[in-house]
């Protein structure tokens, strides 16, 4: 069986869940804790992205040239295209994703605008709001940020270098989660707005 046919069977003994374009899906996959695998086609091109537990983990790229897996396949996932997504056992997307994970999430998440609806405040403003982790003054890299409004998982990155993330969000309160190497997760409350477009969450 080639990938194309294993990728075939696994949607089609699924549950169809719905088709958003790719911020409504991570969205919505982040904030019921999904498993479940969401595919895209336009002409011989198939875009697949493999979710465990609301995190997008894994994508494949398909062409008449072959596939491309993980972080060279992530590139080509782009806002524009809506996204047929799928209940999967997690079992299965885990199994998957061994073969295909995305290790860079930052290339997903520069094409994507995560924008969290305010009901009644159609004056409420958007920006990108940049967090910094640091310990003792040192930035750290590689820690996992989330950022929650109202519960649900609004954006998610690793820090880079400098320790920093950032998300397109609307002005209001979040709730940020760190989890640093030790899986050690630490809260914090901000505020952004524009004059508050930055903080620092010391650890």
């Amino acid at each position: 069986m080639d990938l194309h046919e294993l990728l075939e069977n696994i949607l089609k003994g699924s549950k169809y869940l719905g088709t958003f374009s790719l911020p409504e899906l991570l969205t919505f996959a982040a904030s019921r804790h999904l498993d479940a695998v969401a595919v895209s086609k336009e002409g011989n091109r198939e875009y697949y992205l493999a979710v465990l537990n609301g995190e997008p983990e894994g994508a494949i790229y398909v062409d008449t040239d072959g596939a491309l897996f993980g972080d060279n396949a992530v590139v080509h996932i782009r806002a524009g295209r809506n996204y047929v997504l799928c209940d999967v056992k997690p079992d299965i997307v885990d199994a998957l994703v061994m073969g295909c994970r995305i290790f860079e999430k930052g290339h997903l998440r520069k094409n994507i605008t995560y924008t969290v609806p305010e009901i009644g405040q159609k004056s409420q403003g958007i920006g990108v709001v940049t967090l910094s982790v640091r310990r003792e003054k040192n930035p750290q890299n590689g820690m996992r940020v989330s950022i929650r409004k109202d519960g649900k998982i609004v954006g998610s990155d690793t820090t880079t270098g400098n320790g920093e993330v950032s998300f397109r969000v609307m002005y209001g309160n979040y709730t940020c989660l760190v989890q640093d190497r030790s899986q050690t997760v630490t809260h914090f409350q901000i505020t952004f707005d524009e004059s508050h477009p930055s903080h620092i969450l010391d650890l």
